[in-house]
């Protein structure tokens, strides 16, 4: 799922998303942000903390540092769902508990829009059937406060094994390489 963007400058630029669709949604994203540029049209994108109201208070890249405590932060596991097992991720409901426990937020409500939030500025993943259709937005919120919705950070290593009828398929999405610099697309 990694795609190549080449700069004026033929500088190389490497992408990877988790998964195909969201690769795919990267893709068409930046193609009509050229399109705007080349056309001469300036282009913008809505910021994340308006289109959800968030307080300006709030500092998502500390939120997640803390997140990612291995003390205090919430705890990555081994889950098991529809016959794959998930390593290195967490539950949507033990995230929103966590920023509960944390004093983050003042109710769970509160916790789904901090959530999306981080999800949708890319400090959160889903995993998983049932968090990747609530991002793409087959739900009423882009991240679901379940026990059975998986999401993982982005640099814990996460990776997925899935197994089939016909054998033992290892499947991995693994981060691999040098993070040179952290930042996220957002998608709108």
């Amino acid at each position: 799922f990694v795609f190549k963007l080449t700069a004026a400058k033929q500088q190389d630029h490497f992408f990877q998303a988790s998964y195909l669709e969201e690769r795919d949604a990267w893709v068409r994203d930046i193609k009509k942000a050229i399109q705007c540029i080349e056309g001469g049209q300036r282009f913008a994108r809505k910021s994340t903390r308006k289109s959800i109201r968030l307080p300006e208070t709030i500092n998502l890249s500390a939120l997640y540092l803390s997140m990612k405590d291995p003390e205090k932060g919430i705890k990555e596991l081994k889950l098991e769902k529809d016959k794959k097992v998930f390593n290195h991720c967490f539950t949507g409901t033990s995230v929103i508990d966590w920023l509960v426990s944390s004093n983050s937020i003042r109710n769970r409500k509160e916790g789904l829009m901090l959530a999306s939030s981080l999800l949708s500025e890319g400090y959160l993943q889903p995993a998983g059937d049932t968090s990747k259709a609530a991002a793409e937005g087959l739900s009423d919120t882009p991240f679901l406060d379940l026990s059975d919705a998986y999401y993982y950070f982005p640099d814990s290593g996460f990776f997925c094994e899935g197994n089939s009828s016909d054998d033992d398929v290892v499947l991995k999405e693994e981060f691999r390489g040098l993070v040179v610099k952290q930042g996220c697309l957002l998608k709108q």
